[in-house]
């Protein structure tokens, strides 16, 4: 292979290897029924499974063990399981306190441990919005950034039919993560979450806004430019 067509074939590779870095984060945001149904088909849309676990039989305790994940708090204190309103499973207190809004509040909250990499988490939460805004709500994959689920700024501006009880849920198909920690900022306000977990794994840059190349796209761009690499020798033979 010449020098001229060996340079190309690696800009090729870096041409397609930039876009594949590319990824999307998106969110869902929205009542019980709508939120799941809508966390359901963009995971459908990435060609994923959607997994699902109700919370029932929890005990007060350092932590709930579940089949794929593990819950803890932030700040390792004791869980306390209970219900709350018409949500579909049980859930746990993390009212928030902490150092300051944002992510100083991440200390109250809680994190899910997977036994096997996620990309992709939702769940329900209870009694937001009825006080103490702005306050708002994060999820963050392995400790990288807070993403910004939901936001309240004034009292009943985030209930659905009435209900202080709402559907959120978070993509990253940057990477697979093992942990997922969420958390609210409203100190002052009481808060739950819990009810039905739903969890999947997307291949990376499945998202609509993911920019990952098909898997024969770099050797077919390889043999494109070794065909005009040698009809080049052709022509100046």
């Amino acid at each position: 292979m010449n020098r001229h067509l060996q340079q190309l074939l690696v800009s090729a590779a870096a041409a397609l290897s930039v876009a594949s870095a590319n990824a999307t984060i998106a969110t869902v945001f929205n009542s019980i029924p709508i939120g799941t149904a809508h966390f359901n088909a963009t995971v459908a849309a990435a060609a994923g499974v959607v997994s699902s676990d109700t919370l029932s039989g929890l005990a007060a305790g350092a932590s709930i063990v579940r089949a794929d994940y593990t819950i803890t708090k932030n700040d390792s204190s004791t869980l306390f399981p209970g219900t709350y309103g018409a949500m579909t499973g049980e859930v746990v207190d993390i009212s928030p306190s902490g150092s300051g809004p944002g992510i100083g509040a991440v200390g109250s909250g809680i994190k899910f441990a997977f036994s096997t990499p996620v990309n992709a988490l939702g769940f329900e939460v209870g009694d937001w919005g009825t006080c103490c805004q702005p306050s708002a709500l994060y999820i963050a994959f392995d400790s990288g950034a807070p993403i910004q689920v939901g936001l309240s700024s004034a009292f009943g501006d985030v209930f659905f039919n009435s209900a202080a009880e709402v559907f959120v849920a978070a993509f990253d198909d940057s990477g697979d993560f093992s942990t997922v920690q969420f958390w609210g900022d409203g100190f002052g306000e009481f808060l739950v979450a819990g009810g039905t977990v739903r969890y999947a794994l997307l291949e990376q840059g499945s998202l609509p806004g993911g920019k990952v190349p098909e898997p024969g796209s770099l050797a077919l761009a390889c043999l494109g430019l070794a065909g005009l690499a040698a009809a080049r020798r052709r022509k100046n033979a």
